[in-house]
């Protein structure tokens, strides 16, 4: 399935695109956070981004392309939960092209406003990710406008830019953590791997309250899952997309679930131990680690946090939560009793 991957030439003029736009990111091996999970770990700071995750590479080389496109679009259309969405206002804005973006009703707060700021029109529809989506489907047939899919080539192109920053700063990775929500992400990371030639393992993380890139793996087929995550609002996906999937299948090593506690507890641990703000599903490559740790010891892991755009009540509710685990003078749970 790697002929729906962008190729390693097509990922350095993506990059060109991108750093345009803006610089890489940083990648830092957090001493805390290498005691926490005993193994060497680095992070890619996806959350230093401009919109403060990393769909905004996806998005620049995305609205380039249709900016150059010989037939001028009147405008672009969208679902998201946030992050997706700013990255098709910035850019859009960046190139003089109207946006609209579908929302689901009860969606974060700031990352409406954020989107609003960044001038696109917002319309809240449906109670979930997958209705909003085929109402946007549904205004751009009306109202002839271009629809920005989840999942697209030149998406997976712009996203593989920090793969690569990555692995070409620390090719020696053994590990790869990747949240799933409709594709991107992990499908860049394979992407970045071939490009660089490179075997370092790739698990994908889906929430346990959605469940379905983890259901499609495991049966060897598309399969749905109802969303009900109250806090990983970007991997709520209810329905796989039939390229990413099938990319993933045929690619990733490993799918594993962490629970919406296991993701706050590492959000907490990523302030404690770095001071960044993780976003639910910025955190959970590392709730995914924490979980399977005493599998990894000794090893080098590569984690993103992949985005920072939590809402502040949510973020302090978190911060207040009792911790899960017992904790040693460290700080951390002692792995040794449970060895």
């Amino acid at each position: 399935m790697t002929e729906l991957l962008p190729n390693h030439d097509d990922i350095e003029q993506a990059a060109r695109i991108v750093y345009a736009a803006m610089p890489a990111t940083p990648q830092y091996c957090w001493p805390l956070l290498s005691a926490a999970l005993g193994a060497q770990v680095w992070v890619k700071h996806e959350n230093h981004t401009p919109t403060g995750a990393f769909k905004i590479r996806g998005g620049l080389v995305y609205l380039h392309g249709l900016a150059q496109a010989s037939q001028r679009v009147a405008g672009v259309i969208s679902a998201t939960r946030g992050n997706h969405g700013q990255s098709v206002g910035l850019s859009a804005r960046r190139y003089d092209i109207p946006a609209t973006i579908v929302v689901p009703r009860g969606n974060s707060k700031e990352k409406n406003a954020a989107m609003q700021a960044l001038g696109v029109q917002l319309i809240e529809h449906g109670g979930e990710f997958q209705e909003s989506r085929e109402h946007a489907a549904l205004l751009a047939r009306e109202q002839g406008l271009h629809m920005i899919p989840s999942f697209h080539r030149d998406l997976v192109g712009g996203v593989a830019t920090y793969w690569m920053e990555l692995l070409r700063a620390q090719p020696e990775l053994d590990v790869l953590f990747v949240a799933i929500g409709q594709g991107s992400g992990i499908c860049a990371a394979v992407a970045a791997r071939r490009a660089l030639n490179l075997r370092t393992r790739i698990i994908g993380v889906v929430s346990s309250h959605a469940q379905a890139y983890k259901l499609s793996f495991e049966q060897g087929r598309k399969m749905e899952s109802p969303v009900t995550t109250e806090i990983a609002d970007g991997m709520a996906c209810r329905v796989p997309d039939d390229a990413a999937l099938a990319v993933i299948m045929d690619q990733v090593d490993e799918v594993v679930a962490v629970s919406d506690d296991e993701v706050a507890e590492a959000m907490k641990l990523y302030f404690t131990a770095t001071h960044n703000v993780a976003e639910g599903a910025g955190a959970a490559s590392l709730a995914a680690a924490m979980q399977q740790r005493h599998r990894l010891r000794g090893q080098r892991i590569g984690l993103t946090l992949s985005g920072g755009n939590v809402d502040h009540d949510m973020f302090a509710r978190i911060l207040q939560r009792p911790a899960m685990v017992s904790r040693s003078t460290t700080g951390f749970e002692d792995d040794r009793r449970a060895a």
